[in-house]
């Protein structure tokens, strides 16, 4: 069964310095019928304007994955970690026990374009820690990156639960078949461009979720960036 949600049915906030869009109930914007998929909890697309940004603040017992679409984001945590992450890094916070952290724009003229993904974890109160990867274009370009996983295998980054998390960039002719095991469920975020999925035109901030599927096959792209979670 695959189910379609388009962009402009999320969530939206606008707070000046920024603006979000919510695919799943987060703070102020609570829709019972999307509470997560799976122990993906988070999917939030968020610009932060020149400058600005998110405050210390914490969390427990959630894997946090960042992902840049445009733009820089500088972080700060309690464990002591500090850096600044662009398109192509991938950074990864298992908050456990409990972490405060910040982010910023460090620019003073561009905004920052970011997805902020949760993913519940397997198991409460691990100890808190912090990973960075990098994956430029040609390792996405036409075939699923893999880029976050439960075992930190391929150079990804290693979270505490049984998902793998792949990035993609798809042009023109490019044609991905990605199999899907009994049991697991798949769900798919464009983040830009267009893309069809399973037969499904998907565009830039639409999603797509895929459950009793054998296979997924991502083809007839237009400048598409994309996101797969394959999930338990």
């Amino acid at each position: 069964m695959v189910t379609i949600r388009k962009s402009l049915d999320r969530g939206y906030a606008n707070h000046g310095w920024l603006e979000a869009r919510h695919s799943f109930s987060f703070a102020g914007y609570h829709d019972p019928q999307h509470m997560g998929f799976g122990p993906l909890r988070v999917i939030n697309e968020d610009r932060v304007q020149a400058g600005r940004g998110f405050g210390s603040h914490g969390h427990r017992d959630m894997e946090i994955i960042t992902w840049i679409l445009g733009g820089a984001l500088a972080h700060r945590d309690s464990m002591g970690n500090g850096s600044t992450i662009r398109p192509g890094d991938v950074q990864r916070m298992s908050a456990g026990r409990g972490v405060m952290h910040s982010e910023f724009n460090p620019s003073q003229d561009e905004p920052t374009h970011l997805l902020q993904i949760w993913i519940e974890p397997d198991r409460q109160g691990v100890e808190p820690s912090y990973e960075e990867a990098r994956f430029p274009v040609e390792t996405r370009q036409g075939r699923l990156r893999l880029i976050a996983s439960n075992d930190g295998r391929e150079g990804s980054v290693k979270i505490h639960q049984a998902v793998a998390v792949y990035a993609t960039l798809l042009d023109g002719e490019d044609a991905l078949k990605q199999p899907v095991a009994a049991g697991r469920r798949v769900y798919v975020h464009v983040a830009r461009g267009e893309v069809t999925v399973n037969g499904h035109p998907l565009s830039a901030g639409d999603a797509l979720k895929a459950e009793g599927e054998r296979e997924l096959v991502l083809e007839r792209g237009r400048g598409a960036e994309v996101l797969l979670f394959d999930l338990p």
